[in-house]
């Protein structure tokens, strides 16, 4: 992808006096041509570079220009190494490690497998979410329009979008794009895609807000739930809201309080406790859970 081998030619530029065209375009694998058009893109950018023709000629960053040439310290570049192997966790690739030894640049120490972060993105859904994964990225890099079929609550429907940004959020990943349909920006989740295509046509980039991904806009809230757990229930409720969710009492169980942000998702949470919690409130989701409880007591009783 283009900003990975931005990235590539700025840290070798950074670490060499001067470095060639054709140097660039094998340690790159791109074409002459390519190598010229990112140099201008970092000129763009605001790095000021510099080419001389002849014998000693080369491109290089100019002298004068104050930047850190140790920008990319070991330390630094063994964080980059962990975020961009997350990446290779996604799609079962090795591209972005490839890139890193290239970032190198012939440090001893770089690659020697001493790195202490490790992070992997990968699910479940491996098989499924790379191939979408890397589709969506051409659509955002070439400018793409994405057309695919979408599952929500409210049903089926057919959707077309340009797409902006490829989101990892909430342990899943999303698109945030323009919405033909609604003619607005959203966020879509990549599980619920499906019948992924590109139809050929290219559009304008907008002016695209960064998202809003707080959970207070995502999920609004407004459940108060009030609930009483088991003891033994104790590490759950640690990890998915934390140590101040709760008050032990005196019998050991736990006084659960949160705001929830669906119902739906607010029942079937709480079914995954089978019988060592009791919901108190809100009133009406208790009802709820009763007829549902009954209902599948009639079910099992066939």
């Amino acid at each position: 992808m283009k900003i990975d081998r931005l990235i590539g030619i700025l840290s070798v530029l950074l670490q060499k006096e001067a470095v060639t065209a054709p140097y660039l375009a094998e340690k790159f694998e791109v074409s002459r041509r390519t190598i010229g058009r990112d140099i201008e893109a970092l000129c763009k950018a605001g790095i000021p570079i510099v080419t001389r023709q002849g014998a000693n000629g080369g491109i290089s960053i100019m002298e004068n220009y104050k930047i850190d040439r140790t920008l990319f310290t070991n330390k630094k570049l063994l964080d980059i190494l962990a975020g961009l192997r997350s990446l290779d966790s996604v799609n079962g690739t090795n591209r972005y490690g490839r890139l890193m030894e290239k970032l190198s640049a012939g440090s001893s120490d770089f690659m020697v497998g001493n790195q202490s972060v490790l992070i992997d993105l990968s699910s479940w859904y491996k098989d499924s979410l790379a191939p979408k994964i890397e589709l969506i990225r051409s659509a955002i890099d070439g400018n793409l329009r994405l057309q695919f079929l979408y599952f929500s609550p409210k049903g089926e429907s057919c959707r077309r979008i340009e797409p902006y940004y490829l989101i990892f959020r909430w342990s899943s990943w999303y698109v945030w794009g323009w919405c033909m349909e609604r003619e607005e920006f959203r966020l879509f989740k990549l599980n619920r895609m499906e019948r992924l295509s590109l139809p050929g046509d290219t559009f304008e980039r907008r002016y695209v807000p960064r998202p809003d991904l707080s959970n207070e806009r995502i999920f609004p809230g407004g459940i108060r739930v009030k609930a009483l757990f088991d003891a033994d229930c104790k590490w759950r409720l640690v990890e998915e809201f934390g140590t101040g969710c709760f008050e032990e009492q005196s019998d050991g169980r736990l006084l659960f309080h949160a705001d929830y942000t669906d119902r739906e998702n607010l029942i079937v949470w709480l079914m995954t406790f089978r019988e060592r919690v009791v919901l108190l409130e809100p009133e009406d989701v208790r009802e709820e859970m009763r007829l549902i409880l009954n209902a599948m007591v009639k079910r099992y009783t066939r």
